[in-house]
């Protein structure tokens, strides 16, 4: 991911929870699968990420990994799984031992500084995740753009550079403002994979079943449902073909060439 960072090629992200879309999403192109604890939501029915526990992210990533073979697939550790260095070195443990990734997720900023040091120095790769937290939903008072306010901003870069310093590979960042987002991604030597952040970022991730169109109620503003987009474009001749493989390609090759995000499915 570094490497495609350096030569300005921004990266493709999904969410992947089991065996079958992980195969479609690595075959249209994703180079990122995350699972994650979105999970809780979208696959479970929950109303947060909060009730999803190690057992389970251990059972979704066994199954994911056992069907890609070239994405990196990253695990969500799930709320309290890391509140300690200690109990963070156990879940990484078994999401990579036992659910074959490759690299572990990890929602905070300062407080985790020494968790992702001693993962790191354990050889369990990190991807530290900075904004919109929803394992912090309660706390922060709702699912609500983060990094507004010049305090906050320069708490979420502060702490994306101790992230890093402590051996981060990736950052997530989550509905933060595009030109916070954008200057982050510039000063950081590892790269930004953003989700309601502009489209400056290193690369994007998305839910799939935001994607997809399969997400109950109201989508999240910064989402796009590409798979309506591709049935559009085969219904007139600009697509060879109308399947879920066409969606995904077709969020690919938005994310490759800039087009997504576009201005509209930017927060702030």
């Amino acid at each position: 991911m570094l490497a495609l960072k350096q030569r300005g090629e921004p990266i493709a992200c999904l969410t992947c929870y089991d065996a079958a879309f992980a195969r479609l999403l690595e075959s249209a192109g994703v180079e990122l699968l995350l699972v994650g604890d979105s999970l809780g939501m979208v696959v479970q029915g929950q109303p947060t990420t909060l009730p999803v526990t190690l057992d389970q992210m251990v059972y979704h990533s066994r199954c994911v990994t056992r069907a890609a073979k070239r994405s990196l697939v990253i695990a969500d550790m799930p709320f309290m799984s890391y509140a300690t260095p200690e109990r963070a070195v156990e879940a990484a443990a078994r999401l990579m031992g036992e659910g074959g990734a490759a690299m572990v997720k990890l929602e905070g900023g300062e407080p985790l500084v020494e968790t992702v040091a001693r993962l790191t120095a354990f050889g369990a790769p990190v991807c530290a995740h900075l904004g919109l937290l929803p394992q912090s939903v309660h706390q922060l008072g709702g699912y609500r753009v983060q990094g507004r306010e010049a305090a906050d901003a320069e708490r979420i870069e502060a702490d994306a550079l101790a992230l890093q310093d402590a051996g981060a590979s990736l950052l997530v960042l989550e509905c933060v403002p595009s030109a916070l987002a954008a200057a982050l991604s510039q000063r950081l030597r590892i790269p930004v994979i953003g989700i309601g952040a502009g489209n400056a970022c290193d690369g994007q991730v998305l839910v799939l079943h935001d994607v997809l169109g399969l997400t109950p109620g109201s989508a999240p503003r910064f989402s796009k449902n590409f798979l309506v987009e591709a049935a559009a474009a085969a219904s007139v001749g600009l697509g060879s073909e109308f399947s879920l493989e066409s969606a995904i390609r077709g969020y690919v090759d938005a994310v490759k060439s800039g087009a997504f995000p576009a201005p509209e499915h930017c927060l702030a």
